[in-house]
This record gives structure tokens, C-alpha cells and sequence, in this order.
């Protein structure tokens, strides 16, 4: 199965873990990724530590369980390639659709950012 499959049509938590330039290591709570092709994915983030992190180290890797099976799953090996700062692409990936009229709080920037997919893993060992 492709990975856009994979993640369009499983549910599950996920976190993804970013480092700064001197290691130090931060690990946050994320959405399945938006798959450009079967090779690059993006995600939507607010500048918070995460984002900062990628500013300096675009080595990323994101960790999905599955919800219905135990010890099921994928880890994502990711690298930065680029980003976009308010990126109209953004409203129309977006997964929660506000209503129309419905603003939403947090106007804060968002940034999309577009990571070349290295390796990928089951959750558990090292092969499929």
C-alpha cells in the first residue's frame, strides 16, 4: 500500500520529533502528513519549538500508532527540503474544515513545511 494511502485512511496518534542545532530534543503531538507525492510530505505547523528546531537541524522523524491495533504502525525518517509562510495550499490540506464565517482564534503565522521522506520503518523492528 502507498504511504498516501497508508495515512488517508488510517487513524492513529502520532508525534513527531525534531532537535535543535545542539541536539536538544523536543518531541510534540501531530496530524497525519499531507503526501505531495510517495516520496514528500508536508505538515502545517505554527512557529512554536518544533518549527524553530528545523530552522537549524532539518532532521526529523515521526512516530504514528495505529488506534485499532496494538504495536502497529510507522516511523518516518525525514529530512527539510523547503517551506512556505501562509501558504494558500494550506487552507485546502487542512483536514479540520471550519464553517464559513467561523474564524478561527489563533491568527498566528503557519508555515507549510515539505520534508523528503529517507526511510521507513514499521513501528516496531526494522522491516516490513
Amino acid at each position: 500500500m502507498k504511504l498516501s494511502e497508508y495515512f488517508e485512511n488510517t487513524a492513529g496518534l502520532a508525534v513527531l520529533a525534531t532537535a535543535d542545532a545542539q541536539g536538544k530534543v523536543d518531541v510534540a503531538i501531530y496530524a497525519r502528513p499531507h503526501f505531495i507525492d510517495e516520496e514528500t510530505c508536508a505538515f502545517i505547523m505554527a512557529d512554536r519549538l518544533t518549527h524553530k528546531n528545523l530552522q537549524s537541524n532539518p532532521h526529523a522523524a515521526y512516530l504514528f500508532v495505529e488506534s485499532k491495533k496494538h504495536y502497529v504502525g510507522k516511523r518516518l525518517f525525514l529530512t527539510k527540503s523547503k517551506e512556505e509562510k501562509d501558504s494558500p495550499l494550506i487552507d485546502r490540506l487542512r483536514r479540520k474544515k471550519y464553517p464559513v464565517g467561523c474564524e478561527e482564534e489563533n491568527k498566528e503565522a503557519r508555515f507549510l513545511v515539505y520534508f523528503h521522506v529517507d526511510q521507513v520503518l514499521p513501528l516496531i523492528g526494522t522491516k516490513e
